[in-house]
């Protein structure tokens, strides 16, 4: 049997837990507003300003997003490389948000989420593509797939919001947004891509019926979620950890790092690596992508699962002709290379694991804290000199 047939299979499967879930749970998305937020890059930000923005203007709302969930006033972890938890976990938090007379539930959203039947009988008031660009091939198999997986989300919704910077065909779409000229006033010195999340997130809130005033009051003290343009350590030099992952993260980080933190001589080292038994075609382009911006390269794992690490990193570095690099397999010892080697002004940029707390290494999940790494790795540089 392919593996396609067996997804189809398994997406059957899971679509009657999903139905039982919500037979259990009572269809609690019927009873309270959910916001759901799918693309590429952004989700994450755009889901936790879209929640930060309600609470501040007075509003009961809960959310589920891929660094941790915060439903009727607790904080959970949603789990080891996960966004959307299963069906059960999901409808189970809906039940616990509508419990507490929560009026919003803002929930990040996959395409392996939507294609899997996941969020199956989840009532969205609102649906968001922030965009669609490389990514998760290896699952999709095809771009118009991928497209197809995300579109879901608007056909589940009763309002559909895209990026009008989405090439393709997409239905259901009621409103699409760019950067509003509100926030490019409000937010000039935010990055590009961020202006475009906060574009994002300040529609949502206006079709729910907030005032301009009061979403901008509430951006103004909004501060990004943990592993996103992270500026983690800023005296001689600084480190920066980011999620990004994908070509068009780094497309859109990578620049904006140069232009905002960058001074001339100085240099951007860009450590990271590609996941095992993901999509292998993105690992040229993200070589080819930090080859453009960074100064110099440091290859490195990044959950490389059953796959050889080595063989990632030359598959990345084939995208790489005009900067040096080297491959650092170990990620302790590739940051630790990184912090050594800069020098006053330089940035060390740190992308892939954020947020995570493990390592995937052949089987079994490694504990792992990018920011202890960091400190770890500087305490070494400052006995050294």
């Amino acid at each position: 049997m392919n593996k396609n047939m067996w997804q189809k299979i398994k997406n059957i499967y899971h679509l009657f837990q999903a139905i039982v879930a919500n037979i259990y749970y009572g269809f609690p998305s019927r009873k309270i507003k959910v916001i759901g937020v799918t693309g590429t890059d952004g989700k994450t930000t755009t889901t936790t300003l879209i929640a930060h923005i309600l609470k501040q203007s007075g509003k009961k709302v809960s959310f589920i997003s891929t660094v941790y969930a915060e439903v009727a006033g607790k904080i959970y972890d949603v789990g080891l490389h996960v966004t959307t938890p299963s069906s059960f976990m999901v409808q189970k938090f809906l039940r616990q948000a509508v419990d507490n007379d929560d009026e919003y539930f803002v929930l990040e959203t996959t395409s392996h989420a939507l294609d899997q039947n996941r969020v199956w009988g989840v009532k969205f008031e609102i649906g968001v593509i922030t965009n669609i660009t490389h990514e998760h091939l290896d699952y999709h198999k095809t771009y118009e797939n991928y497209v197809r997986a995300k579109e879901k989300l608007l056909k589940m919704a009763k309002i559909g919001i895209v990026n009008k910077n989405i090439k393709y065909q997409i239905s259901n779409i009621k409103y699409s947004y760019q950067i509003s000229n509100t926030i490019k006033k409000n937010f000039p010195n935010i990055t590009r891509y961020n202006q475009e999340n906060y574009s994002a997130a300040f529609l949502v809130c206006q079709l729910l019926g907030l005032s301009e005033k009061k979403i901008i009051n509430a951006m103004q003290n909004f501060t990004l979620p943990k592993g996103r343009l992270e500026v983690f350590y800023d005296k001689e030099f600084k480190v920066i950890i980011d999620f990004a992952h994908t070509p068009n993260a780094f497309q859109k980080l990578l620049p904006e790092i140069r232009k905002k933190y960058l001074k001339k001589n100085s240099r951007l080292i860009h450590v990271f690596g590609s996941a095992g038994l993901r999509d292998r075609t993105k690992r040229p382009i993200m070589g080819k992508m930090s080859d453009k911006y960074s100064d110099y390269i440091i290859l490195t794992e990044e959950d490389y699962r059953t796959e050889n690490v080595d063989d990632i990193c030359i598959q990345i570095a084939s995208g790489i002709k005009h900067k040096p690099y080297e491959i650092i397999t170990n990620r302790e010892k590739a940051i630790e290379k990184a912090i050594f080697m800069a020098k006053k002004g330089d940035v060390v940029l740190l992308t892939g694991k954020s947020h995570e707390k493990s390592l995937a290494r052949g089987k079994k999940e490694y504990p792992w804290s990018e920011h202890k790494a960091v400190e770890k790795a500087i305490k070494l540089k400052i006995n050294n000199e």
